[in-house]
């Protein structure tokens, strides 16, 4: 291993007419930035439970930032290889 790396993903959470909202927002040690975002939104028949909209908000964040991630991987390969990447999940 020729050297440790340092990314910080912070997550942030709020409400916005009656919606949460949720943002994962990557930083990496080299000055890159990349940003996935969530929504939960409560069904009328269901209880009100904050938690669990946070819970569905920050898990599409952070399941957006993976593809975000995985898509940026793509095109650096593409890049360097002149060729068509796939990438699996």
């Amino acid at each position: 291993m020729t050297g440790i790396r340092h990314w910080t993903v912070d997550v942030y959470v709020g409400e916005d007419d009656g919606q949460t909202y949720a943002e994962a927002a990557l930083s990496d040690d080299a000055g890159n930035h990349v940003l996935g975002t969530g929504r939960a939104t409560l069904s009328p028949d269901d209880v009100d439970v904050p938690e669990i909209g946070d819970e569905i908000a920050v898990g599409r964040a952070l399941a957006n930032l993976g593809h975000r991630l995985l898509n940026a991987a793509a095109r650096d390969m593409e890049h360097v290889t002149h060729e068509r990447a796939r990438l699996r999940s």
